[in-house]
């Protein structure tokens, strides 16, 4: 048997009289030829695609994954994401056709792909952003940060909370109690009849006891379960169908999937991080922007965001290394202002004196011990003196009727919030909020709107991940080839590839000279030996 290393189609250049030669299939300018290249020009191994280092070996050769790399990409572009619609689209599309060179890969070899694959695809989404760099589309110095919903494969309804739970439990019960008090509630001769039909297990009409209080039994089990996971773990949730959906909500949208966390580059409206979690944004404005600033590869940065990000610990973790945060700060929930009292904002602080002074102009002074509040931050709490509340003309205004003197907490930290308040009161700060939606919304409005990419196809973080990566890297692709046009793309990508041929050969000069040498010495010793060995008699014949 011969060995192969992976599947072959045949040549594009091959000619026959029907059909005419494949490569006449697309034209010069297709983009389907920068999908070619772009996919010719990866490391698939490096990149950890399955089987793109496999050698020769014995058997049925698997398909190469560069080649359905190139199948998922395409598809992707042109909003074909089935792997059945796949399947049909390599056997018909005449762009296909050329692309895959004949093959025709089953739709569970091509869904296998997509699964197995989900960390590499990220990787080669972010070797697509370098690239990005290189090509200089990315301005690298003000970058935008949003979430997105979308629809995971799975229902509301199999996704429980405790609450849930509990009452499902309780309604299981009482369908139970019911059904054995509707026994226990027929006559005499009704009873006896009953006894007489369930000694093989079944009711005059037909419905099996035994197997209803199964039923009823194992659903009540399977939830009691359920709910002393939730319990004893920190999920919240527990989902049925994909363990790592959950219930989401923002605004009067609320659904059953996952929070896409997107960094948009200002430049060019180009996705430059990513990343997909389960929970709201709060908490993800530092991880996403340490990300953002770690793949561009720049000292400081700039990030905007909406107040859904407001973190006073993610905004001094971003002051620590150097990203300059415009987040509006979340100041509460206004019942203070509802009820005409005076805010903590009203309370202002002086530094030199490590005192806050009230709108009275009188002053609340620290105390000696500080404290840790219920979120585990490190605060000290500074009090009015209660003589001098108790005669304030404004106590109505600055106290509840219980309270007897007034009390302003500040974290240890405070003096990040505070030179963040002054950042945001800036002009510029409020021209570069105006800008953070035409940013960031833009990806999004084009996945959800133009492509109609609302909802995943597969289940799990690590093969959503890797959808969603196909999905940004399909976005960028597609962007790239409208801002620098299809030859001007062609001719980086053949530059970047003459540029990794000749680096070959000068790594191969080195090992070829030292070939030589010691081919020369060879040859050297060689001489030396026939010279000195000693010449044996030829016997005659």
């Amino acid at each position: 048997m011969t060995n192969r290393t992976f599947k072959s189609g045949e040549s594009r250049e091959q000619p026959s009289l029907l059909p005419p030669r494949i490569e006449d299939y697309v034209g010069p300018h297709n983009p389907v030829r920068a999908i070619d290249g772009f996919v010719g020009a990866l490391d698939l191994a490096k990149l950890g695609f399955k089987h793109a280092d496999r050698g020769a070996g014995a058997g049925q050769p698997p398909y190469d994954p560069s080649d359905l790399l190139k199948l998922y990409l395409y598809g992707y572009i042109n909003r074909i994401r089935s792997s059945r619609r796949l399947e049909q689209e390599a056997v018909r599309n005449l762009e296909l056709i050329w692309l895959l060179k004949t093959l025709q890969p089953g739709y569970r070899t091509i869904a296998k792909f997509r699964n197995e694959n989900g960390a590499a695809l990220k990787a080669a989404n972010r070797n697509f952003v370098l690239l990005l760099r290189e090509l200089n589309l990315i301005g690298r110095t003000l970058v935008a940060i949003d979430g997105a919903l979308f629809h995971g494969n799975a229902s509301k309804g199999s996704i429980f909370t405790k609450g849930k739970l509990a009452k499902q439990i309780a309604e299981l019960d009482k369908e139970i109690e019911a059904y054995c008090k509707s026994l226990d509630a027929n006559d005499t001769e009704e009873a006896r009849q009953q006894c007489f039909d369930l000694q093989d297990g079944s009711r005059g009409d037909g419905v099996d006891v035994g197997e209803k209080m199964r039923e009823l039994m194992a659903r009540r089990e399977r939830a009691l379960a359920d709910l002393k996971e939730l319990e004893s773990g920190d999920k919240g949730q527990i989902s049925t169908t994909d363990s790592d959906a959950r219930l989401l909500s923002k605004g009067d949208q609320t659904i059953a999937g996952y929070n896409v966390q997107s960094v948009v580059d200002d430049k060019n409206m180009l996705i430059v991080e990513s990343d997909v979690v389960n929970r709201s944004d709060a908490g993800h404005l530092h991880v996403m922007a340490k990300a953002a600033k770690e793949t561009l590869g720049v000292e400081t940065l700039q990030v905007l965001a909406d107040a859904g990000y407001s973190s006073s610990a993610d905004l001094k973790a971003c002051e620590d290394d150097r990203i300059e945060a415009y987040v509006p700060l979340n100041e509460g929930n206004g019942k203070l202002e509802q009820q005409g009292r005076f805010t903590r904002t009203e309370f202002s602080y002086d530094a030199s004196a490590d005192v806050y002074r009230c709108p009275a102009g009188e002053v609340l002074r620290p105390t000696k011990k500080p404290w840790t509040n219920t979120s585990g931050r490190v605060e000290l709490r500074y009090l009015g003196s209660k003589t001098t509340c108790d005669a304030c003309p404004l106590r109505a205004r600055c106290l509840s009727p219980d309270a007897k003197t007034r009390s302003v907490s500040r974290w240890e930290h405070e003096g990040v919030v505070d030179r963040h308040r002054v950042r945001m009161a800036s002009e510029g700060a409020s021209q570069l909020m105006r800008r953070r939606s035409a940013i960031v919304e833009h990806p999004f409005g084009t996945l959800k709107c133009r492509a109609g990419y609302q909802h995943f196809l597969v289940r799990g973080f690590d093969k959503v991940r890797g959808e969603w990566s196909l999905m940004a890297l399909c976005y960028n692709f597609t962007r790239v080839l409208n801002i620098l046009g299809f030859e001007r793309f062609m001719a980086y990508l053949a530059e970047k590839a003459r540029t990794a041929h000749n680096g070959l050969l000068a790594a191969l000069i080195p090992a070829q000279r030292s070939m030589q040498l010691v081919m020369r010495r060879f040859c050297m010793n060689m001489v030396l030996w026939l010279e000195v060995a000693p010449r044996r008699a030829i016997p005659a014949s």
